[in-house]
């Protein structure tokens, strides 16, 4: 066997897999997934795939992660397109991708010009990621391959995320990454693909002896090995093609393989003693290098990564030609170092601490000579060799690297690490838990820092500092949602802090004023007004939109009219151009208050002006969602259910690790789950739902679980336990004053108690809510209202009344709209009707079992025609009375794309036109599409465009 070489000139034990992936790049657009543990052989599939005829006229970028992270986002992406200036030129790019320039200054002659900065870094962020999306869509027909995704940054997986949702038809992906190291958000990418995406997600197996035998006989470069051999080299090396190449190199350095009968045996089995993995294997074989290649090797553990060769071994380069004879280095394009992760980190755990410190500390030296010179790294060595004072200035140097760049993650993390481990002085300490707290608030799952942040205050801070430092803690207390009692107490404190910064002050105030709150409502309401008289004050237009949004969303589930007049204030300023993430955030935040307030219309606006508006192309998809969560609400609410539980289901896959999100998509399921008929099915994920909401003190979303859960008790003759739960949940709910969302569920709760025989606590909750629903803007107070009057009358026998109220709830149900509470009153006053025999009752009985049918609501259904048999009356089908509003008309977006889209322009050339991303295009489309009744694009050409 020849010197130094350890790795199998064929890929043995891995036909089947490359086969999947060639028969996958061969169209696109294509991502497959290599998935193993380390040494498996990921890298080398990969190897063999890029560098065989399958990809014969592709592009080939690939990208590697590295265990030491540096201070720079998108490092394997940026690797990737490095250097791919002449393949871009005379590309037709967009204005977006001059967003470029900074992340990828050797492209900058072929880019565009910087477009100007946005006031957002999620909204920075995206608009990197479609630029980086339309960089590889020029540079196809091509194939990205990006390695040890174990390894990546948060926004090297946030990006490939995002790019599977708008993958270029020219473009086939491969991810790897080791199964035992891989976070959920790096399994996640390719969970939600579209279905037009071909996908291969292949897991390496370990090789058996057979597949072993074939390898060693490729290394040694003989005919075969024996069989005992092989079996014993397969256990050895637990199958790991690593493995076997290193054992076999470290028999080779022991002279322990011998020629026998053609094939290579083992001298005798006791003679190899030989330990299991790559770790001793390596080290034996680092112990037989002369003492300036062993310092060679070590020196390269340390530093982990390939450096050129005289920052290695100086001016003799002897000692890593010795080291690259053994096998042990790989050469690349004039960088030297380890072949494998693996082998490096079995050197490096060998070496004592004390020399460990000291080549850390000469590691440090040596990056302080690469230009740019890696902080990340530089942090890193200093922090191993024990040199606290400097690695904190690199640290935070690396950290303020990371934020210029946008790399929230990455600044935290270092941030956090600095201020858990050294003792600093008390103001530089405040200093950086500020920028920290901040940092930790853009990242989806911010680190638990608030005992930090806690921290910062127990020492003597300046009161600006101090004032940031409270409303940080209150924020993320609030975000977490954890330990609700300090959340005011924070903001409060916070705003006597901030006077002088009267956006943050604001701010706080509203966070006082917010509910649920431990504060007397008097109390609370002055902190709003406070709030109120300080916007005046705010000079920043986005942070003025902010705590308007907050205010105009606590007036509204409040009953305070004025909420109104702030959503026109925000409208008038926001409206004609693309929202900012703060600002899509308010239009959210008042949109979803206003919906669970009854004031569907209104909500609906504000929703779907967040979503066509701001969502996309410059904010992040999760905003658009949390949006879309709302509005699949808006459906339920309003009784638009054709293709909701569909709609749901796919939420539910985007936020099923986020219990805030989710909550809201489970209730509404449930809901439906309910009324189509399965209400045991429904009762455990309510139940469930109900108690998440306490838990987290989510008490405006226990209206509606409650509310189905008080109709399952009442109809199943169990009320009281549902009544028990209800009857708590309105002490938080009259406690932060939010009738105008409680009064949902007055109904069901009225028709729960009279179930259980309470008549008079019953009327008592009625009286109640209508003194304290009196004046309020609150625009279910009516019908709902007059539907538990009804329940009251009927109980009392007293039928013209009773059906008098229901007719009225029925009516102004279908004012709001809310259809499906409109058909249960109409129904209910049907029962009345009978009663009286009036022959009103068939008619108003048609019509509720009409809307009963078209929604689905089977258990809604059995029950009115059962009414209608009792009396003698076989409901005829009837149509459902027409939706409030025009549902076919296209919003002004829609319209946009749909005539773009109708004069056939494919989805990537509406989405640079436009500057949408392509996956908006889609939706617009299709939503255009169902309003017009269009099957196709050549139908929705007809529709649109007459002279067609």
């Amino acid at each position: 066997m020849r010197a130094g070489r350890v790795v199998s000139p064929v890929l043995v034990g891995r036909e089947r897999e490359l086969a999947r992936l060639v028969a996958l790049v061969a169209g696109a657009p294509a991502v497959a997934v290599v998935e193993g543990e380390a040494g498996i052989g990921k890298s080398r599939l990969t190897a063999e795939l890029l560098g065989g005829p399958a990809v014969a006229g592709l592009r080939v970028l690939s990208g590697a992660c590295v265990q030491i992270r540096e201070p720079f986002p998108l490092g394997p992406v940026v690797e990737a397109l490095r250097g791919r200036a002449p393949e871009l030129a005379g590309a037709a790019l967009s204005p977006v991708a001059g967003a470029l320039r900074e992340l990828l200054p050797e492209l900058a002659g072929v880019l565009p010009e910087t477009p100007p900065p946005l006031d957002d870094r999620a909204a920075e962020r995206h608009r990197v990621f479609r630029a980086l999306a339309e960089v590889l869509t020029a540079l196809g027909p091509a194939v990205l391959a990006v390695e040890d995704l174990h390894w990546a940054d948060g926004q090297t997986v946030e990006f490939l995320t995002y790019l599977m949702s708008v993958l270029p038809g020219t473009l086939r992906v491969v991810l790897t990454y080791r199964s035992e190291e891989a976070s959920g958000a790096v399994r996640a990418i390719t969970a939600r693909a579209p279905d037009t995406i071909a996908a291969e997600h292949l897991v390496l197996p370990p090789l058996d002896a057979a597949q072993t035998r074939v390898m060693a006989s490729a290394i040694l470069g003989a005919e075969e090995v024996t069989a005992e051999f092989a079996e014993h080299l397969c256990l050895r090396a637990s199958g790991l093609p690593l493995a076997v190449q290193e054992l076999l190199a470290l028999l080779r350095d022991r002279g322990t393989l011998i020629r026998w009968e053609g094939g290579w045996a083992r001298r005798a089995l006791e003679d190899l003693d030989v330990p299991s993995g790559v770790r001793a294997s390596v080290q034996e074989r680092v112990a037989r290098l002369s003492p300036d290649a062993k310092e060679v090797a070590e020196r390269a553990a340390v530093l982990q990564l390939p450096v050129p060769v005289a920052l290695l071994s100086g001016p003799d380069v002897g000692a890593i030609d010795e080291v690259l004879g053994a096998g042990l280095f790989a050469d690349t394009g004039g960088l030297v170092g380890f072949r494998h992760v693996l082998a490096a980190q079995a050197v490096y755990e060998a070496i004592p601490l004390g020399r460990r410190q000291a080549l850390h500390a000469a590691a440090a030296d040596t990056v302080r000579g690469l230009r740019p010179v890696p902080l990340g790294r530089l942090a890193h060595h200093l922090r191993q060799a024990g040199q606290a004072g400097q690695w904190v200035e690199a640290a935070i140097e690396a950290a303020e690297q990371a934020s210029r760049l946008g790399d929230d993650a990455e600044a935290a993390r270092l941030l956090e690490d600095v201020l858990r481990d050294t003792d600093l002085p008390a103001a530089r300490r405040a200093e950086l838990t500020v920028k920290l707290g901040w940092a930790a608030l853009e990242l989806l799952r911010p680190p638990p820092v608030a005992d930090l942040v806690t921290g910062a205050l127990e020492q003597d801070v300046p009161p600006p500092l101090r004032g940031h430092l409270r409303l940080l803690l209150a924020l993320h207390l609030e975000r977490t949602r954890t330990d609700g009692a300090r959340i005011g107490e924070a903001f409060a404190r916070a705003a006597d802090d901030l006077a002088g910064e009267p956006g943050l002050a604001a701010w706080a105030m509203a966070g006082v004023g917010r509910p649920p709150s431990d504060l007397p409502p008097e109390e609370s309401r002055s902190w709003l007004e406070r709030a109120l008289a300080t916007l005046p004050a705010v000079a920043d237009p986005a942070m003025r939109m902010l705590v308007l949004g907050k205010i105009a969303m606590i007036f509204v589930v409040m009953g305070d009219p004025r909420w109104a007049a702030l959503a026109g204030d925000l409208l008038r300023e926001t409206g004609g151009r693309r929202l900012l993430r703060r600002e899509v955030n308010a239009y959210r935040s008042i949109g979803g208050a206003a919906l669970f307030s009854g004031h569907h219309r209104q909500g609906r606006r504000l929703l779907t002006a967040a979503v066509e508006d701001g969502a996309e192309p410059d904010l992040r998809e999760r905003l658009e969602l949390r949006c879309l969560v709302n509005l699949a609400a808006a459906d339920y609410f309003e009784g638009s259910w054709h293709g909701l539980p569909a709609r749901l289901q796919e939420l539910r896959d985007h936020f099923g690790d986020e219990p805030h999100e989710r909550i809201l998509v489970d209730i509404v399921t449930a809901c439906l789950v309910a009324v189509q008929g399965r209400q045991e099915a429904a009762l455990p994920p309510l139940l469930d739902a109900a108690a998440e909401a306490r838990t987290r003190r989510q008490f405006d979303d226990l209206v509606l679980p409650l509310a189905m859960l008080l109709r399952l008790a009442a109809a199943r003759g169990e009320p009281e336990p549902a009544i028990e739960a209800a009857v708590e949940a309105g002490l938080h709910w009259e406690a932060s004053e939010l009738w105008p969302v409680a009064v949902r569920a007055l109904p069901a709760l009225t028709e729960a108690l009279l179930a259980a025989g309470r008549p008079d606590e019953a009327a008592d909750v009625v009286a109640r809510h209508a003194a304290r629903l009196a004046g309020l803007d609150a625009p279910l107070a009516t019908p709902a209202l007059a539907q538990a009057r009804g329940l009251l009358a009927a109980a009392d026998g007293q039928w013209a009344r009773a059906a008098a109220e229901f007719a009225a709830a029925a009516d102004a149900f279908e004012l709001i709209p809310a259809r499906y509470e409109a058909a249960q009153a109409g129904e209910q006053a049907a029962a009345c009707l009978f009663a009286l025999d009036d022959p009103e009752a068939a008619g108003r009985l048609g019509r509720a079992v009409a809307v009963y049918a078209d929604l689905g609501a089977r258990w809604d259904l059995d029950r009115a025609t059962g009414l209608g048999r009792r009396w003698g009356v076989r409901p005829a089908a009837q149509s459902a009375p027409a939706q409030a509003g025009n549902d076919h008309a296209l919003s002004a977006r829609q319209e946009q794309v749909a005539r773009l889209a109708a004069e056939g322009l494919t989805n990537q050339e509406i989405a640079r036109e436009l500057f949408l991303s392509p996956k908006t295009v889609d939706k617009h489309v299709s939503a255009a599409m169902r309003k017009v009744g269009a099957r196709s694009r050549t139908e929705l050409a007809r529709h649109l465009l007459p002279h067609h």
